[in-house]
């Protein structure tokens, strides 16, 4: 492992949990600073930072999916993954960014004043693209970008529907589909029909009155992140050949939310309609897509809200009250 040089400072302030439980557990703490675990890694100063599913249900993750986490115990105990920020180490096998650049992409335990990230899963960012902007991509937008176009094959002039248009994932979703040139629809709530239309659906349902699986409209592709329909209507809103992907399954604890999950993959084996699952693969080819689309205005960060880094737990709730309307930042005031 190698540590920071004595140019740095010993220790940083950091959310910190000791053991599982909802946001209260979380503790703003003095820190070492973080070490490398390879040569391929970097140091960077967090400038900015996004909440994730991710980040919620790691507080308090089923008891058999904590192997790699600690059973009893956290064993690293931090949060964050999504970020930007600068360069201040870089590992010896690190070749193309320097100490002083300015990056984004995903780190380990970016609540903090300081972060390491893999080489692989960093990129410059562009000159025209803000912390906060590039800090909400990574994760959302590449998880959008890959259900949409690697998983769900969505071309030009097909039609898509995104389920769950209003969230962190959603908001990406509905821009990328157009994008991509495919006629879109959404679905999301009363309060967010204008903006989901204003991103670029041409047909908006608003939940709270009106059921798209009831619509007699039919897409080639729908894009899920609630699974909140049974199979059978899925089925009768897809065409003959189209597709389900399935990026989340609404709000809820972990253990619910895998239930659903796993309950919608087994009887689509036996009834279908032809479901994809898929964990985004966050790499820089993949970075520099989304970074590519957000620099020529294509698609935008919606920022529903920004909580400042010692206010982390209020930020992890409001995500799990299953309202936002699109990605919560974390500001430094750097």
């Amino acid at each position: 492992m190698a540590t920071p040089s004595s140019g740095l400072p010993a220790t940083m302030k950091a959310w910190t949990f000791d053991r599982y439980g909802p946001p209260d557990v979380l503790a703003w703490t003095d820190v070492p600073l973080p070490t490398f675990r390879d040569e391929d890694e970097l140091l960077v100063r967090v400038r900015a930072a996004s909440v994730n599913p991710a980040d919620r249900h790691s507080l308090k993750p089923p008891f058999l999916l904590r192997r790699r986490q600690g059973f009893l115990r956290p064993r690293l105990g931090r949060l964050g993954s999504d970020f930007a920020g600068r360069i201040e180490e870089v590992g010896k096998n690190v070749k193309d960014l320097r100490v002083g650049d300015e990056v984004f992409g995903v780190g380990r335990g970016t609540f903090a004043e300081y972060a390491v990230a893999d080489q692989s899963q960093v990129m410059l960012r562009p000159a025209g693209l803000s912390p906060e902007q590039a800090a909400a991509a990574p994760i959302a937008g590449v998880t959008a970008l890959q259900g949409l176009r690697d998983r769900g094959h969505l071309g030009p002039g097909q039609r898509v529907l995104i389920n769950g248009a209003s969230g962190g994932v959603g908001t990406y979703a509905v821009q990328i589909a157009a994008a991509l040139g495919a006629e879109v629809s959404a679905v999301s709530g009363p309060q967010n029909v204008e903006q989901t239309r204003s991103l670029g659906a041409s047909r908006v349902f608003d939940y709270s009155t009106e059921d798209f699986t009831r619509s007699g409209l039919r897409w080639d592709l729908i894009v899920d992140t609630q699974l909140n329909h049974s199979l059978a209507q899925y089925r009768a809103a897809l065409n003959r050949r189209g597709t389900l992907v399935a990026i989340g399954a609404g709000p809820g604890p972990v253990g619910t939310v895998l239930r659903r999950l796993l309950g919608t993959w087994a009887a689509s084996q036996i009834v279908g309609p032809r479901l994809r699952f898929f964990i985004a693969s966050i790499q820089r080819k993949s970075l520099e897509e989304i970074a590519a689309l957000l620099v020529s205005g294509k698609v935008t960060s919606v920022i529903d809200r920004r909580y400042p880094l010692s206010e982390v737990p209020a930020a992890i709730r409001y995500l799990a009250e299953g309202h936002a309307r699109g990605k919560i930042l974390v500001t430094y005031g750097t």
